[in-house]
């Protein structure tokens, strides 16, 4: 008899603690369960949503290859301009956002839409995360200044940020930008630092504008 009033006891102590507890056991492991099965779906989402993003950046790039021989430009660009906008719509925290952006402002510049691609180019600055991404479109609005013959604004605006990852072509920009306002002696010390840091291959153009600004001055 007493071990079955100890079991009894027993039981009845598990009653009284399921009565005090349970309520709240049951509400944890359903939290427990919903945090789980939420990480999973949102693990589900950012796949599919890499993918989409993905598929849509080839689509983009196929139409822009497309560009240089289809029958209707016009309707080729606008589909190109309908993908980019799609990605920076509804897949603008991926990366493909920021590369559809340097991909179209590149079209729009062979185009002359250069306005168009400036605004490109500024939403990479804004929602680009990459501090060379950043640099990279700050030195194209920069080269799309000067094309547009404001050579000062371009100036400026390479004043206010860095070389960063880009030594080589910030230098030689900054020396263009430099020769067309007509201070050879800084665009002459541009092109030396961009030559320092450039690739091999790309020293032949980099020493001839520096040469031809030497030559210049002994003439």
């Amino acid at each position: 008899m007493a071990e079955l009033r100890t079991e009894e006891e027993q039981i009845e102590a598990i009653k009284n603690w399921w009565k005090e507890n349970g309520r709240s056991l049951l509400l944890a492991i359903v939290v427990a369960l919903a945090a789980v099965l939420g990480w999973q779906g949102w693990q589900k989402r950012q796949a599919a949503q890499a993918t989409n993003a993905s598929i849509t950046y080839q689509e983009l790039v196929d139409a822009v290859l497309a560009l240089r021989s289809a029958p209707d430009v016009d309707a080729q660009r606008a589909t190109a301009e309908h993908l980019a906008g799609t990605l920076k719509s509804d897949y603008s925290d991926s990366g493909y956002a920021v590369l559809a952006s340097l991909l179209m402002a590149k079209v729009n510049v062979d185009n002359g839409a250069f306005d168009k691609a400036l605004d490109d180019l500024g939403w990479v600055q804004q929602n680009a995360e990459q501090d060379e991404l950043k640099q990279l479109a700050l030195q194209r609005i920069a080269r799309i200044r000067l094309a547009q013959g404001d050579a000062e604004g371009a100036r400026d605006l390479l004043k206010s940020g860095d070389a960063g990852y880009f030594t080589a072509a910030y230098e030689e920009l900054l020396g263009d930008v430099l020769v067309a306002l007509g201070d050879e002696a800084e665009a002459r010390k541009a092109y030396e630092k961009a030559l320092a840091a450039a690739a091999p291959q790309a020293q032949a153009v980099l020493q001839m504008k520096r040469d031809d600004l030497a030559q210049g001055d002994e003439s």
